[in-house]
């Protein structure tokens, strides 16, 4: 009888054991449960946005040894205003900068990326953040000061260098069947658009096409380049977002507006886009 009852009591004690780990197991995965539906505007592994920023006159500069550019400080303020932890990684590469937002290593890209139908389905684009356009970048003669392209049509059968990925190439396609001739497209995976401009001036290669922003602060530096032809008309330009970050891209969207309508938004147009 003590034997039946020490058993018993080892029973029991057994069937409260498990009944105690299967309440734990279900207290877990309802935790879990709430905590992954909670909105959030970082990735799951950690709490920092990783910000890829492409380094040019526009985006992100040194001015008298003080970081500065439109796109640097206006996206400062957003993360000042909404305490965010951003982490920034300046880009020359336009290649490798779509390939680990692809990866989700970085979470923005901020470059050069007109908004176009044909990255739609790749990539979450914000609300325009400014308007830019395409021009041609090229030397000019120092002594008649002539341009040797002095229209679109003048581009058929010639090279232009581009900076590879980039949605210009797209464009300059169009503008081929547009004129109803071969462009020949020179992608560049090295260089940005400052250093293709700077190439150009040079005579290290032929011409460029680059935004009218970045190409209107250099060539104050370069009196011998022309960047009168567009090949564009206005674009939005807009932050690029990975696919998957919808949340992030939702934010941004709401933040980008409401501080488009400041008087810090005016400021820095006024300071970088004019």
């Amino acid at each position: 009888m003590q034997k039946l009852r020490l058993h018993n009591g080892r029973f029991i004690t057994y069937i409260l054991l498990l009944l105690l780990v299967v309440i734990i197991m279900y207290m877990l995965k309802t935790c879990s449960y709430k905590k992954f539906n909670q909105p959030t505007i970082f990735l799951s592994s950690h709490d920092t946005i990783d910000v890829a920023i492409e380094y040019s006159p526009l985006s992100l500069y040194t001015y008298e040894d003080t970081l500065g550019g439109f796109n640097y400080d206006l996206i400062r303020k957003i993360a000042l205003e909404h305490k965010l932890n951003l982490k920034f990684h300046p880009i020359v590469s336009l290649t490798d900068a779509i390939s680990k937002l692809d990866k989700g290593i970085y979470d923005i890209l901020i470059a050069e990326f007109p908004m176009t139908s044909e990255f739609n389905d790749k990539y979450l684009f914000t609300i325009p953040v400014y308007l830019d356009r395409q021009v041609l970048v090229q030397r000019i003669d120092s002594v008649t000061l002539n341009r040797r392209i002095k229209s679109q049509l003048d581009l058929a059968g010639d090279s232009i260098w581009v900076v590879a990925n980039s949605p210009l190439t797209h464009r300059i396609t169009n503008l081929a069947h547009e004129i109803g001739d071969t462009i020949y497209i020179i992608s560049d995976s090295t260089y940005a658009a400052e250093q293709l401009f700077i190439m150009t001036a040079i005579g290290e290669i032929k011409q460029a096409v680059i935004n009218e922003k970045v190409a209107q602060k250099l060539a104050k530096r370069y009196p011998f380049v022309d960047i009168s032809t567009d090949i564009s008309f206005t674009q939005f330009q807009p932050w690029v977002v990975n696919k998957n970050d919808s949340i992030l891209h939702d934010s941004l969207n709401s933040w980008i507006q409401t501080i488009k309508q400041t008087k810090y938004y005016n400021a820095l147009e006024y300071k970088y886009l004019n």
